[in-house]
């Protein structure tokens, strides 16, 4: 686990007190971020169904129950890029089709050169940057161009990398897909 890493994930945990809770025995050494599906405690003032992610520990979670969720790890937006607040699941989509936004390119046009000038979307795939599976999030019936979504950069989940989506392993975003409604909150903290 790098410091920095370290450093993000007690303060998200301290900054954040009781959004989950540790198993962990005292006198345990702490276990290095693991970005598989587990099930996990959770305040029970949490409503079921929901989506809670915290970026600075780099964790999505799905409330499951009452005091109970399944816990994802997760990549998240740059400084600067990331999204907070919340928004809803208006669409679901399987092998997403992708373009970058303008934003994005004006960033980067250097990355983003093929995009430059025409309307030009990437097609679905295994080499599309939105993986397996996309959940578009809307904010009062708009879409906010945040998606949580699959990526071709398993490396990158556990760290601040992205122009402000939630990535997730696709194997993890096929699971997550399956479990939520369109018409699901997320919060985002």
């Amino acid at each position: 686990m790098r410091r920095r890493d370290f450093l993000a994930a007690t303060c998200a945990a301290t900054a954040l007190p009781g959004i989950a809770t540790s198993q962990t025995l005292p006198n345990t050494p702490s276990v290095a971020f693991d970005p598989s599906p587990q099930v996990v405690k959770i305040k029970p003032s949490y409503q079921t169904g929901q989506l809670l992610i915290l970026p600075r520990s780099f964790y999505l979670y799905y409330v499951t129950a009452p005091g109970e969720a399944m816990r994802y790890g997760v990549g998240v937006g740059k400084a600067g890029l990331e999204f907070t607040g919340t928004a809803t699941i208006s669409v679901k989509k399987e092998w997403p089709t992708w373009r970058p936004t303008d934003e994005m390119i004006e960033r980067e046009p250097e990355t983003y050169k093929r995009f430059i000038g025409n309307t030009e979307a990437q097609p679905g795939g295994p080499e599309n940057p939105l993986g397996a599976r996309a959940l578009y999030l809307f904010q009062n019936g708009v879409d906010t161009y945040f998606r949580i979504h699959g990526t071709t950069q398993p490396g990158s989940i556990g760290r601040s990398v992205s122009n402000g989506c939630i990535r997730m392993i696709n194997q993890h975003v096929i699971d997550l897909y399956q479990r939520v409604p369109v018409g699901t909150k997320v919060t985002v903290l």
